[in-house]
């Protein structure tokens, strides 16, 4: 044993002995103990403000000051019961750190990977319950990353398991590049062909044009846009304990500016009709109540809080608030803008006030804000807002409608808009409208908004260079064997398949929607795509002797199932316990049924079908991609899959830990998986950034690539 390792093991056993540190942490964690749970300008704003209930302040500093409680939700479009999400009374450090919670801690980490669960916390689940998603629906994530919220937004597309190409779509949107690979990988979970994620700065994210139905080109407006905005992240101290060293009234007054020009850039994209939610992880009016407000007196109209206390009836939270002060970090109190000594206006601007009109104020009715505080629900703080669109914004021209199911369909409105209001500026030339030239938010000194198109230059591209995204064309060549081996349906959508190489052979085929490859044709150069589409075929080599040089993905098998019409045999509980559990068995292991099919097929679709006579069997399909050599049979189906579906079998899959590097990595993934952190700007581990896991899918090792499962031993 190296010195270092000694060292490891003394400080280890020291922590492990009464008042070591690991008895110290309460629950945060070795080493968070050491930080001290104190903010004086914090609890004297916080308590001048009154945002809390009087008498309600230290219970609200108490639960501030507890390790937040682990919460899970369950991917809600596969087949569960009602009961979605789930609330433990434990922090996530503890369900690390516990050996008597390793098994049920695996079972997160693993079933967290194949996207049956997402853990994320209670708060963030609001914003998408809010926005009433359908599956036609065209929605905007403004600032997506991590992409927890993301994810639920594409489960909401796909309430109908029975429907592979849902109408609308998802385009994720972060400003950060890094981070873009991790809101890959989240949405990469959940197998869907309808989302898209774009690296742009959200203040100025493009406008895009899609094909009309007219044959016309029209530019995109989203029934939905999601605006949960970077903010100081105040109301994550209970999971975040560095922001109580870090905190003061600086932080929200410079992210003030930004967080309007991100909430106007959304409301402008979004269709006449159609809702906004605008969300922090901060408790600050600041960035709160005062965006809000500056968004509804500048929209003249246009834009309308709407009352959501109906949609979440069983959640408790705060109206929002009519009157508040500013603070600096010094200690100095301003009421209002004609208090700010002239120094001051370059940090402290007239949006960061309530209006002064008190019959403006009241119309706004910022009552209907809703802020969530720790102590009454035992969970973060939050703050939400739900805004809809009535006109078009008084500096647009443009009047989009929201589709109805009917119609779903983004097409472009009549550009006269029904307001009557004079524009501030120059109206855009039909080239510069049509033309899809990204408007650019600009916040004058008299806090006058106004949209204008920025100068006319080539898009910077950062980070890494992604292949392109090359459609294929119906008669591409790769197609025929394709539709002769699988007997694909007439109705098979080959337009929709993509490929990510201009020349040489394809290694794998991916499909997005209709809709979405409108979307990408039409705007190579005004976005940066960093991922689209769901991988559905994989080129193996032993193919060509079938007479098909691709195979089934299993993360493409919800896609393509409705189309395939051969190559399917059915198994039995027992055959897939076979299957999955031992990496190439013979053919001879299977029941005889299965044997018997399998014998004549090449590449398959392994099918479980519920036996209502077996009530102890699994109650749902399975369908598993696989492979038949000349005497075994091989499926291709991910590690963290398996043991999903061996569980649902009642085998058990718990693996003892070897060392600590194991331990390490799933810790890893705790912290990424969990959401967002502090400065509400979602941030991405270090650890897993060093790593190099930003490249897709790439970044997977050798055991969790599709086909490379690690395979436990036969029960």
């Amino acid at each position: 044993m190296g010195k270092r390792s000694r060292l490891r093991k003394k400080e280890h056993q020291n922590n492990s002995k009464p008042g070591g540190r690991d008895n110290r942490d309460n629950g945060w964690g070795a080493g968070y103990a050491d930080i001290i749970k104190e903010n004086k300008l914090f609890e004297a704003y916080y308590r001048e403000l009154g945002l809390v209930p009087e008498g309600e302040f230290d219970q609200f500093m108490e639960a501030m000051r507890e390790p937040l409680p682990a919460t899970i939700r369950i991917t809600g479009y596969k087949r569960y019961p009602d009961e979605l999400a789930w609330h433990t009374n434990m922090s996530r450090k503890i369900l690390r750190k516990s050996p008597l919670l390793e098994k049920f801690h695996q079972f997160l980490v693993s079933e967290t990977e194949s996207g049956n669960i997402s853990r994320q916390e209670a708060v963030s689940m609001i914003p998408p319950l809010l926005m009433k998603i359908e599956p036609h629906h065209k929605i905007l994530d403004l600032c997506a990353a991590p992409g927890s919220k993301t994810a639920q937004l594409i489960e909401m597309l796909h309430s109908d398991m029975d429907v592979p190409f849902p109408e609308g779509f998802v385009i994720a949107n972060d400003v950060d590049n890094k981070r873009c690979y991790l809101l890959v990988h989240q949405a990469k979970r959940l197998n869907s062909p309808c989302i898209m994620v774009v690296n742009h700065d959200a203040s100025c994210i493009p406008r895009l044009q899609i094909d009309t139905e007219n044959g016309q080109k029209g530019t995109l407006f989203y029934d939905r846009v999601l605006c949960d905005v970077p903010c100081s992240g105040d109301g994550t101290m209970r999971k975040n304990i560095d922001v109580w060293k870090k905190w003061t009234t600086s932080n929200s007054l410079h992210l003030h500016g930004l967080q309007i020009r991100i909430a106007v850039r959304g409301v402008e994209q979004l269709a006449v009709g159609g809702r906004m939610v605008y969300s922090t992880c901060s408790l600050n009016p600041i960035e709160d109540e005062a965006v809000i407000a500056t968004l509804l007196e500048k929209s003249e109209g246009a834009l309308e809080l709407a009352d959501a206390s109906v949609d979440l009836p069983g959640l408790k939270w705060m109206p929002g608030v009519t009157k508040w002060k500013l603070m600096t970090k010094e200690g100095q109190w301003y009421k209002d803008w004609s208090e700010v000594p002239a120094n001051r206006h370059t940090q402290i601007r007239p949006t960061m006030f309530p209006p002064t009109d008190t019959e403006k104020l009241a119309n706004m009715k910022l009552e209907r804000c809703m802020r969530i505080l720790p102590h009454h629900q035992n969970t973060g703080g939050f703050f939400v807002a739900v805004l809809v669109k009535k006109a078009p914004m008084p500096w647009n021209r443009t009047f989009p409608k929201v589709h109805t199911h009917v119609h779903a369909r983004s097409v472009p409105q009549p550009e006269d808009s029904p307001v009557g209001t004079p524009l501030p500026e120059t109206p855009l030339e039909d080239g510069e409208r049509d033309g899809g030239k990204e408007g650019r938010v600009c916040v004058y000194s008299d806090s006058v908004l106004c949209s204008r198109p920025p100068p006319n230059k080539k898009m910077k591209r950062h980070g890494f260079k992604e292949d392109p995204f090359v459609f294929l064309t119906e008669d591409d060549p790769v197609f025929p064997p394709i539709e002769s081996f699988y007997d694909l349906s007439p109705d098979f959508p080959k337009i929709n398949v993509l490929t990510r190489t201009h020349e040489g052979k394809k290694r794998h085929l991916y499909m997005v929607s209709k809709e979405l490859r409108n979307v990408m044709l039409n705007n190579s150069e005004r976005m940066k795509v960093i991922n689209t589409g769901v991988k559905v075929w994989s080129r193996n080599s032993d193919g060509e002797e079938f007479g098909c040089a691709f195979r089934l993905a299993q993360e493409g098998i919800y896609t393509l199932f409705p189309y395939i019409r051969s190559r399917m045999i059915t198994v039995s509980v027992e055959d897939i316990k076979i299957l999955l559990t031992q990496e190439n068995p013979y053919l001879s292991k299977l029941e005889e049924d299965a044997h018997q099919q399998a014998k004549k097929i090449g590449v398959i679709v392994l099918k479980y079908q519920p036996d209502n006579s077996n009530p102890d069997g699994p109650q749902c399909p399975i369908e598993l991609c696989g492979w038949r050599g000349k005497t075994s049979i091989r499926a291709f189906v991910p590690r963290n899959e398996r043991f999903h579906y061996l569980r649902m079998l009642g085998v058990e899959v718990f693996r003892e830990k070897q060392g600590q590097g194991p331990r390490e990595e799933e810790e890893v993934k705790d912290e990424v998986k969990e959401g967002e952190t502090e400065n509400g700007n979602k941030d991405v581990s270090t650890k897993q950034e060093l790593r190099g896991e930003n490249q897709g899918d790439e970044h997977l090792k050798g055991d969790e690539r599709e086909g490379g499962g690690e395979i436990l031993t036969s029960p």
